[in-house]
């Protein structure tokens, strides 16, 4: 090979060799990472709320004024006799923690427990009690005005549930109650046994023929200050039930009452329920002007038992029964 090809064959070989390894790479493209999905901020640590506090209940008592409910009834003080009855028949005799002097020596009631005057209780020892229910009726609330504001002032719940002048009445406070205990099946359940009894007495009333019913006079305060009532009180709605006729129905309420009346009208029965004296019965067989009363002259005076013919609760019921017995003993068997 002659020198000039050499040369040639030598460069053309150097050329490639410097192709190979110093010529400049075209570089790879570079790797991209995927789009990552957004990343939510980290939820913060925050306290869950607190539940809110139920809102005090508030009703309306009895004697229409509106009162809050307490959030736990533990101690009660009651200041009417009738009403300590259906709070203990409602189970929460154990919680009376002082009630009145004329509810001394009703069942289910402490012995021991302190005593209230039942018109004029003293307001600074009610205080210290500091019960959650104060329970009165209108004899507590005698001509006075607001005389419990202290007690309301300091968080005492004070209802007041006046005397029911109807039977519908006595339905509608032991109702009351039941919601007041939280107590209402209860309260169900005591006015059904009440009424079941009352209907059970109404059913046999009404079937005396007519030609047989009695009139009858029913004494409640003895001569020479005698008391009885007409129309519209539950006890006048009682003679009705048994069949008999009230000598006072065409009067109302509550009533002092004259001898020469019940002369006049000559009741075929004498009822009464005095306890003050020692021979109420005897008292009447013996007053003077009334022997040709036809219930004196046949010797139909009888006594009623007195705390369930006073006081207007579910009792009324023993009262009822014994009342039927006297006046229509050949209908309502003992």
């Amino acid at each position: 090979m002659n020198k000039k090809l050499t040369a040639l064959l030598l460069a053309l070989a150097m050329v490639l060799a410097l192709a190979a390894c110093g010529g400049q790479q075209t570089p790879a493209p570079e790797a991209t990472e995927a789009p990552s999905a957004p990343v939510e901020p980290a939820a913060e640590n925050t306290p869950a709320p607190e539940p809110e506090e139920a809102a005090p209940v508030t009703i309306t008592d009895p004697s229409g004024a509106e009162i809050t409910l307490p959030e736990d009834v533990n101690s009660i003080v009651v200041l009417a006799p009738s009403i300590a009855e259906m709070v203990v028949a409602l189970g929460h005799g154990e919680d009376i923690a002082a009630y009145d002097t004329q509810s001394a020596g009703l069942a289910g009631l402490d012995p021991d427990a302190p005593m209230f005057d039942l018109v004029n209780p003293d307001m600074e020892s009610l205080a210290a009690l500091k019960p959650d229910l104060l329970l009165v009726s209108n004899m507590s609330l005698y001509d006075q005005q607001q005389p419990y504001q202290p007690l309301i002032d300091m968080g005492v719940c004070v209802a007041c549930i006046p005397n029911a002048e109807s039977i519908q009445g006595i339905y509608d406070d032991i109702a009351f109650l039941g919601t007041l205990l939280g107590e209402d099946e209860a309260a169900d359940s005591l006015a059904a046994d009440m009424r079941s009894a009352i209907d059970a007495v109404a059913a046999v009333g009404s079937a005396i023929p007519e030609e047989e019913r009695k009139s009858v006079y029913f004494e409640i305060s003895a001569a020479p200050y005698m008391y009885s009532f007409g129309s519209g009180v539950y006890l006048d709605e009682m003679i009705s039930l048994i069949g008999a006729e009230n000598i006072l129905a065409d009067q109302s309420g509550w009533l002092s009452v004259e001898g020469e009346t019940v002369v006049a009208a000559a009741p075929d029965v004498i009822l009464t329920n005095v306890n003050y004296i020692d021979d109420p019965i005897g008292e009447i067989m013996g007053r003077d002007g009334w022997a040709g009363v036809p219930a004196v002259a046949n010797g139909a005076v009888y006594s009623i038992d007195n705390m369930a013919s006073s006081l207007p609760n579910h009792n009324i019921v023993t009262a009822l029964e014994q009342m039927a017995q006297a006046v229509y003993p050949e209908y309502f068997a003992q």
